[in-house]
């Protein structure tokens, strides 16, 4: 069986549906993003045909017989006689919807939705979406391990912090197969790659840079543990309450950790204060920082503003100051935009049946994503686009080589 990237509905049907209701106007009436998620955007669709009995008798009894004790004689023929090995489930409850955040399982579906045809479309990846009604972290270990024979891999999606730290942990302990926190490991490798590209515009090294992470959540933990395993010469990441650093006794054991290997200056006070004079702002708060406070960054910084809708510097105000200016829109240039890493990612992983998605896994995709730009990097240009027919066979042939030479691959 395959995900397609299908409304399963006819036209017709499309009208007809839209006319019930009781003579109200339909919601697609006032906005076409409702006429094109009537009925949902996925179907599934079979890859062998039941034409005849002679077919139905392969495809189920009396010949997937002979198939199901295979593998229970070999367990790990499932690989080969399954869809388990091409199939991601894509796991959420619904607790921290980007820019939406707890709205619960039901209204999360069409994102899940549609980061499922996203993994279709950009990296030939079947994907399930699965909204769980349920949030405590022990539960949904419960249910994602039950489901896990299924699946090839499971990619985790809109679930609070710091939940979603334990919940990622937890899973991986306990599974064969790859488990991926996109909301905190796709932003970070997409960002890594676009800080490389921007340094190489500049001719500074990773090692000279001083970076501030606005947001202490999944996103900007995810990206500080990347940027110090990448050698950056400093990171500091603030919360609401300033930046994190060892002297602070309000810290979460997250924040904690999070001090442990960061903030190497000993910066303290304010995100403003200590954006004087560094290289690099990264946002992924959604909150607002001043004109003063990046005309205060070192010359020729780096300012990516990711917060959606509104970035934290508008890119007018950033780009008065800033040598390259990323945002996470795509109405400007230089989108920071997660599908650029993860269906590369795990085709990577699933091509080499790999048991888990290791650091120098992720840091090979980055080094592939920022590799596609080449020869024709320049300031508006750090970042390539996810119609850029060249991303996804680039990452996913660094993350296969990378996970061969980390001794976690299968085949």
């Amino acid at each position: 069986m395959a995900a397609e990237i299908v409304n399963p509905r006819s036209d017709s049907e499309n009208r007809d549906a839209s006319e019930q209701g009781g003579g109200a106007e339909p919601l697609e009436s006032f906005d076409p993003a409702f006429a094109l998620h009537r009925g949902g955007k996925m179907a599934v669709q079979a890859t062998v045909p039941i034409r005849d009995k002679d077919d139905l008798s392969l495809a189920y009894t009396p010949g997937v017989a002979k198939v199901c004790s295979a593998i229970a004689e070999q367990p790990e023929l499932v690989h080969d006689y399954t869809w388990k090995s091409s199939v991601v489930a894509v796991v959420t409850d619904g607790t921290a919807v980007l820019g939406l955040g707890d709205i619960g399982p039901e209204a999360s579906l069409p994102v899940m939705e549609g980061k499922a045809i996203l993994f279709k479309q950009f990296g030939g990846v079947d994907a399930v979406p699965l909204a769980l009604n349920c949030t405590d972290v022990d539960e949904i270990i419960e249910t994602v391990v039950r489901l896990a024979p299924s699946f090839g891999g499971v990619n985790l999606e809109d679930i609070s912090a710091p939940r979603c730290f334990e919940i990622e942990r937890r899973l991986q302990e306990r599974l064969d197969i790859p488990v991926f926190h996109d909301d905190q490991h796709g932003t970070a490798v997409v960002t890594l790659a676009a800080l490389r590209n921007a340094a190489r515009l500049s001719g500074r090294p990773l090692g000279e840079l001083r970076a501030v992470i606005s947001g202490a959540g999944a996103a900007g933990v995810a990206i500080a543990k990347m940027l110090v395993e990448a050698g950056i010469g400093d990171v500091a990441v603030a919360d609401r309450k300033g930046v994190v650093s060892r002297d602070r006794e309000d810290l979460t054991p997250i924040k904690a950790e999070l001090a442990s290997f960061t903030n190497k200056a000993g910066i303290s006070g304010t995100l403003e204060s200590a954006l004087a004079g560094a290289d690099v702002f990264i946002g992924v708060s959604g909150g607002t920082v001043s004109e003063p406070a990046v005309a205060s960054m070192a010359e020729g910084a780096f300012v990516f503003a990711m917060a959606n809708p509104t970035p934290e510097v508008h890119p007018e105000v950033a780009h008065k100051y800033a040598a390259v200016v990323a945002t996470g829109r795509s109405d400007y240039p230089n989108q920071i935009n997660n599908v650029l890493a993860f269906p590369g990612i795990f085709a990577g992983a699933l091509q080499v049946r790999a048991s888990r998605i290791t650091e120098g896994m992720k840091l090979a995709a980055a080094e592939a994503l920022a590799s596609v730009v080449g020869d024709d990097l320049a300031a508006d240009y750090v970042i390539p686009s996810p119609f850029d027919e060249r991303v996804a066979p680039a990452v996913t042939a660094a993350v296969a080589a990378a996970a061969r030479a980390e001794g976690v691959a299968r085949r």
